[in-house]
């Protein structure tokens, strides 16, 4: 699939026909007769090619003044894959929207952040997407809105207030111009029963992603490698600490065959959206797995991993600055002792947080908390212990900058110009924390040996030529090579 599919009629109009829930985020369908707009697998009888038109986001349907489906709810559709695959100036941007920052900065911070003028952002965004950042934010707003609404018993003046709104006038303004019905029929509609619970800042919600997804290694991962007091597995669920922009945050992720079943504390309710867009990012949601699998299946030895177990995502980070201090404590060490390490600098200079149902006991520290400790206190080798000082040190100072808007290739420059840093822990940040999805570790012992198990080349400049061909998508194969070992990491915690 390629950018602008929107604008390819004839594929939108047979996805819309076929009711293809794959592409489900890629486009929207508006029908003119109706003024409607729905996601392509939306249930009701197609209506006549001659009456749809199609856009490339939700936000662009409702400018162009088109109501949201009551059916299939396009709002609730898995995002754009597109925004997690590239790493150009929309896409970046998108990230950012999603991570709640024109609502916090407003245009010229998500401008500053990413180094452009906003009249260069506003038109790239609206050649692309139909629609410019305040467009975008607001449509977040909406669905954010409306997830309040179904989701809790709170009074609509603080649904307003938690969804980004400046007033409520605009909050019911905004919901019945996208909705078509007010805040309280869109409640109204709820089964009773369906009313969620009025406990003070929990939210219990589904997230939706594409087929098919395996959640062996995605959640096997997580499990494997967390933290005592800020990670934890239990009953099922991965249960984590969030640092947010307003305050924390507590969460508890649960695969489903359909959905992601998530449990969010908050303590402030604004935070939701950017929890929520989190959460998605580190379980890799938004990921197109046909297209992904159907890359690797082309070659004839990762072929039969891909049918085994199709679906596999990579599993990735909520804070890309935690990740990289993380890999810095793994390097050349087990996956206990690099937990053994974590835990220690948690218990000393993590910021203590309440869990109503206990386990989970601090946020992971903060760099600038980091940066402060005596590392004659840090229990690992010397030249380890410069490694690790100079990047808390530069991420506190902001010398160096991790986060969803990072430039990837920047970013990866940044990092192997530090002491101590190579190319396997460049490429695990890449891939894990910055999002990269062609990032590749072929100097990885677990690569390394399977490659060799799998009669692919197990020299890593062999590897990397033979991996020519699975591009865009290497780090997806690393997922399916480490696969094939016994290690905690793939397996679904009993």
């Amino acid at each position: 699939m390629q950018n602008g599919m929107h604008t390819d009629t004839e594929s939108c109009v047979r996805a819309v026909q076929s009711k293809d829930a794959r592409f489900d985020g890629w486009f929207f369908t508006a029908v003119l007769t109706t003024r409607i707009y729905c996601r392509p697998s939306c249930p009701v009888v197609p209506p006549k090619p001659e009456n749809m038109t199609f856009y490339p986001s939700a936000a662009a349907c409702q400018q162009a003044g088109f109501r949201a489906c009551k059916r299939c709810r396009p709002d609730t559709s898995p995002g754009s894959p597109q925004w997690n695959q590239r790493a150009d100036l929309v896409a970046r941007a998108m990230r950012l929207i999603g991570d709640g920052i024109v609502d916090r900065e407003g245009v010229p911070g998500l401008a500053t952040r990413l180094g452009y003028s906003t009249r260069q952002i506003e038109r790239q965004l609206l050649a692309e997407l139909g629609a410019g950042p305040l467009a975008l934010a607001r449509a977040q707003r909406a669905q954010t809105a409306r997830l309040l609404i179904e989701t809790t018993l709170l009074p609509m003046a603080e649904i307003a207030f938690a969804a980004g709104f400046s007033s409520i006038r605009t909050f019911n303004d905004t919901v019945r111009e996208v909705f078509a019905l007010s805040p309280s029929e869109l409640r109204a509609r709820l089964p009773k029963k369906k009313a969620g619970a009025a406990t003070p800042g929990v939210l219990s919600l589904r997230l939706p992603f594409r087929a098919p997804l395996n959640p062996d290694n995605l959640f096997g991962h997580l499990a494997a490698t967390a933290v005592p007091g800020v990670e934890e597995w239990r009953d099922g669920a991965y249960r984590r600490t969030l640092r947010l922009p307003y305050g924390h945050g507590i969460v508890g992720l649960t695969p489903n065959a359909d959905h992601i079943a998530c449990r969010l504390t908050l303590s402030d309710l604004r935070d939701l959206p950017v929890a929520i867009s989190r959460c998605r990012r580190m379980l890799d949601l938004d990921a197109d797995p046909v297209a992904v699998d159907d890359q690797l299946r082309t070659d004839p030895l990762l072929a039969p991993l891909v049918d085994k177990a199709p679906g596999r995502r990579v599993p990735r980070t909520v804070d890309e600055a935690e990740f990289a201090v993380r890999a810095v404590l793994g390097q050349q060490v087990s996956t206990a002792a690099a937990r053994t390490h974590a835990a220690r600098l948690v218990t000393a200079h993590g910021e203590p947080v309440d869990d109503p149902e206990g386990g989970l006991t601090h946020l992971f520290p903060s760099p600038e908390s980091l940066a402060e400790l005596d590392p004659e206190s840090l229990a690992m080798p010397r030249t380890r212990r410069a490694t690790f000082t100079t990047l808390v040190r530069q991420l506190a100072d902001g010398t160096l900058h991790l986060g969803v808007e990072s430039d990837w290739a920047e970013a990866r420059a940044r990092l192997l110009s530090l002491p101590g840093f190579g190319p396997w822990t460049v490429d695990v940040i890449a891939m894990r924390a910055l999002g990269d999805p062609d990032a590749f570790l072929p100097t990885d012992l677990g690569i390394r040996r399977a490659a060799q198990e799998l009669g692919l080349p197990s020299t890593p400049a062999a590897l990397t030529a033979r991996a020519a061909a699975w591009r865009p998508w290497r780090a997806y194969a690393v997922q399916y090579l480490w696969a094939t070992d016994s290690h905690p990491i793939n397996f679904l915690p009993a």
